[in-house]
């Protein structure tokens, strides 16, 4: 069985879109921008909240309000992040039983640091360990393995009987480079085809799940 669990955040122990597409939307119409729809920042999500404004934003960087639009999103989402988002049904209940079986729990995500520090504090103060985007410090965000590395320097262990959980291709091929197995999830922003078309090899539908690997 597995003794260290590195879980991606927003799909996967969090549902956090309904408070990403507020956030969007209201960056947009302060902007003078089209809004999105929910499917549409569904499908924006998973690699980082500026790449989610370059996909929400007409012509993307290239638009010349690009900056203070992205600016406006980033204050209004660490005002609301907590508005709407709870975790998943079955999230809490599975954390504290692999903390009570001695587990090692870390998170690692694409959300900015400070709003990815906020979220664990509030809902799960029992992980000790979360990593948020922060690339100054030279940690680059997932794909890239950094993050799982350096969630894996703070908790004091190796890659020996540590395991990915995510819901998306990007954690898939993050779990990859970490030279980690992947358990992919069923109830996050993406589907089992979309994951199966990506790689994904074993799943699991309910969070009481992983308490058998």
């Amino acid at each position: 069985m597995y003794n260290t669990f590195i879980f991606d955040l927003d799909g996967t122990l969090l549902n956090t879109l309904d408070d990403l597409a507020a956030s969007v939307n209201y960056a947009l119409r302060t902007h003078g921008m089209p809004e999105r729809t929910l499917d549409e920042v569904r499908s924006f999500v998973g690699n980082g909240v500026r790449l989610l404004m370059e996909r929400a934003i007409p012509d993307g960087t290239d638009n010349p309000r690009f900056e203070e639009t992205f600016a406006t999103f980033r204050q209004y989402y660490m005002d609301h992040s907590l508005d709407k988002t709870r975790p998943y049904e079955g999230i809490p209940e599975m954390i504290h039983a692999l903390k009570q079986r001695g587990c090692r729990l870390a998170v690692v995500s694409n959300k900015f640091y400070a709003a990815t520090q906020e979220l664990i504090r509030h809902f799960f103060p029992e992980i000790t360990v979360a990593i948020g985007e922060h690339e100054s410090e030279g940690i680059r965000k997932k794909p890239a393995p950094d993050t799982v590395f350096e969630a894996l320097r703070q908790l004091g262990v190796g890659k020996e009987n540590a395991v990915y959980v995510g819901d998306s291709d990007v954690d898939l091929q993050t779990a990859h480079n970490s030279g980690l197995p992947c358990i992919s999830v069923l109830w996050g922003f993406r589907d089992r085809d979309f994951l199966l078309a990506h790689g994904a090899t074993t799943f699991i539908s309910q969070p009481k799940e992983l308490l058998s690997y």
